[in-house]
């Protein structure tokens, strides 16, 4: 699978309520917005990142190919976001992250396509549990899962089992899926990310 396949896609479009209600994926990270960081992992691995972000669409346009709205009001959540992605991209894969992982491996989207095997979505897997908005799905599945929201559907993974899907092992690096929260997880990460490794 070649990067002309492949649409990134990053959530940014949630209310940040944990974090006081301000737009995470602009929260300053290491001096930079934490979208931007995130960006990085996939720049120059897919043909268009997108960003779905639901305000700030002004800030977000200097850091994505092209900022796309949730395709109904509301927050309802990321899996409407993921819908979204599917809808925009003009590629046969999207590759979705969230906006509040700058950690994330830096062979993140060789990995996800190196296991997706015969499937039509691979999440990534930190040897425990499931990180379902880090994932690579096939974006003829945009119309099943318009009609699965229009049900009321709001559960990512109630989504992808009804679909052939796989787990992708990162349990060499559990710690790259650490996702932003709270400012206390933030300076935290902050700190651990500026220390040399023991």
């Amino acid at each position: 699978m070649t990067p002309n396949e492949l649409t990134g896609l990053i959530l940014a479009g949630g209310q940040g309520r944990r974090m006081g209600g301000v737009d995470k994926g602009l929260v300053a990270f290491h001096g930079r917005p934490l979208v931007a960081h995130v960006r990085e992992r996939l720049a120059g691995r897919v043909a268009e990142v997108l960003i779905n972000a639901n305000r700030s669409q002004a800030e977000y346009a200097a850091l994505g190919d092209r900022v796309i709205e949730d395709a109904e009001g509301g927050f309802q959540g990321p899996l409407m976001g993921i819908y979204s992605g599917l809808r925009a991209a003009a590629t046969p894969w999207l590759v979705v992250v969230p906006c509040d992982t700058p950690a994330l491996p830096e062979e993140l989207v060789a990995r996800l396509v190196a296991g997706l095997g015969d499937a039509d979505i691979a999440v990534a897997c930190d040897g425990e549990r499931l990180h379902p908005v880090v994932a690579l799905i096939r974006t003829a599945l945009a119309d099943d899962l318009a009609a699965a929201l229009a049900g009321g559907e709001r559960k990512i993974d109630r989504w992808y089992a009804r679909h052939a899907w796989c787990r992708v092992d990162f349990s060499d690096c559990p710690a790259a899926f650490a996702n932003l929260n709270t400012d206390d997880e933030r300076q935290y990460l902050e700190a651990s990310l500026a220390s040399p490794d023991p």
